[in-house]
């Protein structure tokens, strides 16, 4: 499976702030937006990545995560010079999907649950149509939802309904077969001139072959839209990793849970921030790994 983060947009709602830098690498809490996506495909097991940026932003996103070998990955880069729609990420990545499975996610989106990466990785095998994720939320009427029946499974796709019939909406992480590129091509612009991924998915509903996932209780899905929700998530964070003791969204320690970066260049990512609690943070946690691996 491959991966994209689309993480374009003019990030309007978050002015003045994203005026000279993308909202994707505000920071929430202690590390970059970009993080907490891109974790998210990892811990799925996906190692090829395209980032979706735009022209202005491209080079800070260059900067900050360059080729992705650091963490084991392989990180390239493609352009959305308009925001077109969230279709659109598949014309744009049909060379870097060739002729594989794909799993998109959306630069201001966080996950956060237990055995998450179980989840993620038991749904991106063998993927045969769509793999949608819902998340109960109480004002359904501001999102896409989706629609199930008595056997749990998917029989509609809402878009911001004004009377919803169910109150799970459709997250920012979406899994697909290869038909997704074929079908991005092919569907119309909407009224608003853009390529609708809920018109991506209702293809494959139409088709029998979209299938929701729900993401209840226990699970924490935040979108960082708004400044209050921006905030928001910070507090999350901060809250979390203070309490547990844990860091949500630690790129090295993913990719050395993950097997794609050994225990000394763990370390080594680590010691090169060692002036931060982040830094010491992986460093300790590449120690005990070591030791635990050990016996």
């Amino acid at each position: 499976m491959k991966g994209i983060v689309l993480a374009g947009g003019s990030g309007t709602r978050l002015r003045p702030s994203t005026v000279s830098v993308s909202k994707q690498l505000i920071p929430v809490y202690n590390k970059p937006m970009i993080y907490y996506p891109l974790s998210v495909l990892m811990l799925a097991g996906i190692r090829e990545i395209l980032m979706i940026t735009t022209p202005h932003d491209a080079p800070m996103f260059q900067r900050l995560l360059g080729d992705g070998s650091w963490l084991g990955l392989e990180i390239t880069y493609a352009e959305q010079a308009e925001p077109n729609g969230l279709a659109e990420a598949f014309i744009i990545g049909a060379d870097h999907i060739g002729d594989d499975s794909s799993a998109l996610i959306l630069g201001d989106n966080i996950f956060h649950g237990p055995l998450f990466s179980s989840v993620l990785r038991d749904n991106a095998r063998d993927v045969d149509g769509c793999v949608l994720f819902g998340y109960p939320v109480k004002d359904p009427h501001r999102y896409g939802v989706g629609v199930t029946d008595a056997e749990d499974r998917l029989i509609d796709l809402e878009e911001k309904p004004e009377h919803p019939r169910s109150n799970r909406a459709i997250t920012g992480l979406y899994f697909y077969d290869n038909d997704v590129v074929d079908i991005a091509a092919r569907i119309e612009p909407s009224a608003r001139g853009e390529l609708e991924i809920t018109d991506v998915n209702r293809e494959y509903l139409a088709k029998g072959k979209a299938r929701l996932v729900d993401l209840g209780r226990g699970f924490s899905w935040l979108d960082t839209g708004t400044h209050d929700a921006l905030l928001q998530a910070g507090q999350y964070v901060q809250v979390m990793e203070e309490r547990q003791g844990i860091r949500i969204a630690c790129l090295e320690e993913v990719a050395l849970r993950m097997g794609f970066i050994g225990v000394d260049d763990c370390h080594r990512l680590g010691s090169a921030l060692s002036g931060t609690d982040y830094g010491r943070y992986i460093m300790k946690f590449a120690e005990e790994f070591a030791l635990e691996e050990q016996r």
